[in-house]
C-alpha cells in the first residue's frame, strides 16, 4: 500500500520541486498552498507524512504544526519542516511546535528521499502496532463476551434445575483443580472449564415434568433424560469455538466399564476431561442436600467413589482425586 505525502508550500515552484524529488518513489502526492488548506486536506486524507514549509502568509508552518498536534484526529501524523531558516532558534521552534524532523533549504534531494522513506516506514510500523493492539483488545473483549455467555447459560440451567443451584460453578472449580493435579496444560484446562460449566446444557431439551419430578422416573422418562448429552452435543457443536469443550457435555455420563450413556464408551475411549469431571460431578451431587435426601457424609461419599473405581470411574483418576481431597 502506497504512503501518502502532503506537501505544503505557498510557492508553486516549491511544491513542484519537492514533487519532482519524490516522483517515481511510489508515493501518493497531495498538495496544499497554505496552512488552512493543509489542515483541511490532512483531515480529509490523513496523510502518512506532511512536508511543511515555514514561511507562509496567514499561518506559519510552526502554527500549522501546533494546530495539527492539538487535533486528536491528526496528532499522530509525522511532520517534516522544510525551511530556508537554518539557525538554531528556528530549528528549536520547529521541534517545540511538534515537528518530527527539520530539513534546511536548499536540501539535498537524496537526503530528502531518505528522510521521507525513513519516517513513512516508521509511521507504517506505528500504525501496524496500533492496529495489532486494537485487534488484540477486540479479541480479548470477544473472549470475555464468550465467557460471560457461557457463565450466563450455566447459571440459567442451574436456576431452571432449582435443586442443583450453584452446582455448575462448584464442579467447574473442583474439576479445574483436579485437572491441574493431573498435569493438563493450560489450553486443555481452558476448554475443560467451559465444558464443565456447560455439562448439563442438554437438559434444556428435557421437559420440566421430568426434570422437576419429585418421584422416581419411569423407564420412558429415563430414556428422555438420558438424551441430554446428545442434545448438548447437537446444540453446541455448530458453535465452532465450543467444539473443543464438548468432551464433558457429551461424555460425562459414560462409565469406565462401558455401561454409561449415550455411547457406552469404556476406559480410555472416554475423553480424559469427562473422566475427571465424572468423579467431581458425583462427589458434588452426593455431598449436597436434595429435597428427597440429605447430603452424604464425606466418609460415605469417598467410600462410594472408592467402591466405583474401575466400574464408574477411571482408577487412576480416583487416586488423583483422593490425593486432591486429602
Amino acid at each position: 500500500m502506497s504512503s501518502t505525502v502532503l506537501i505544503v508550500d505557498d510557492e508553486e515552484s516549491g511544491r513542484q520541486t519537492i514533487e519532482s524529488v519524490l516522483e517515481g518513489e511510489g508515493y501518493n502526492i497531495e498538495l496544499a498552498e497554505n496552512g488552512f488548506q493543509a489542515i483541511e486536506k490532512a483531515r480529509h486524507i490523513l496523510p502518512d507524512v506532511i512536508l511543511l514549509d515555514v514561511m507562509m502568509p496567514g499561518m506559519t508552518g510552526f502554527e500549522v504544526c501546533q494546530r495539527i498536534r492539538s487535533d486528536p484526529q491528526l496528532a499522530e501524523i509525522p511532520i517534516i519542516i522544510l525551511t530556508a531558516l537554518d539557525d538554531r532558534e528556528s530549528m528549536l521552534s520547529g521541534l517545540k511546535s511538534g515537528a518530527d524532523d527539520f530539513i534546511s533549504k536548499p536540501f539535498d534531494r537524496f537526503e530528502l528521499r531518505a528522510r521521507v522513506l525513513g519516517i513513512t516506514r516508521l509511521n507504517r510500523y506505528h500504525k501496524l502496532t496500533q492496529e495489532r493492539a486494537k485487534l488484540q483488545e477486540a479479541h480479548s473483549q470477544l473472549l470475555s463476551a464468550y465467557e460471560a455467555t457461557i457463565e450466563g447459560w450455566s447459571h440459567a440451567m442451574d436456576l431452571r434445575d432449582r435443586e442443583t443451584e450453584g452446582h455448575s460453578q462448584r464442579v467447574m472449580e473442583l474439576t479445574v483443580k483436579l485437572a491441574h493435579a493431573c498435569g493438563l496444560n493450560d489450553e486443555a484446562i481452558h476448554h475443560l472449564r467451559r465444558g464443565a460449566l456447560l455439562h448439563d446444557m442438554g437438559k434444556i431439551g428435557v421437559p420440566d415434568s421430568i426434570l422437576h419430578k419429585p418421584a422416581a422416573l419411569t423407564d420412558d422418562e429415563w430414556k428422555i433424560m438420558r438424551k441430554h448429552p446428545q442434545l448438548a452435543y447437537d446444540m453446541l457443536y455448530p458453535i465452532e469455538y465450543l467444539r473443543p469443550a464438548l468432551d464433558i457435555p457429551y461424555c460425562h455420563h459414560e462409565k469406565w466399564d462401558g455401561t454409561g450413556y449415550p455411547r457406552q464408551l469404556k476406559d480410555t475411549e472416554i475423553p480424559l476431561a469427562a473422566r475427571l469431571f465424572a468423579i467431581v460431578d458425583v462427589w458434588d451431587a452426593v455431598t449436597s442436600d436434595r429435597p428427597y435426601r440429605p447430603a452424604w457424609t464425606r466418609e460415605a461419599a469417598l467410600a462410594h467413589i472408592r467402591e466405583q473405581s474401575g466400574k464408574h470411574f477411571d482408577p487412576q483418576v480416583v487416586e488423583a482425586f483422593f490425593k486432591l481431597i486429602d
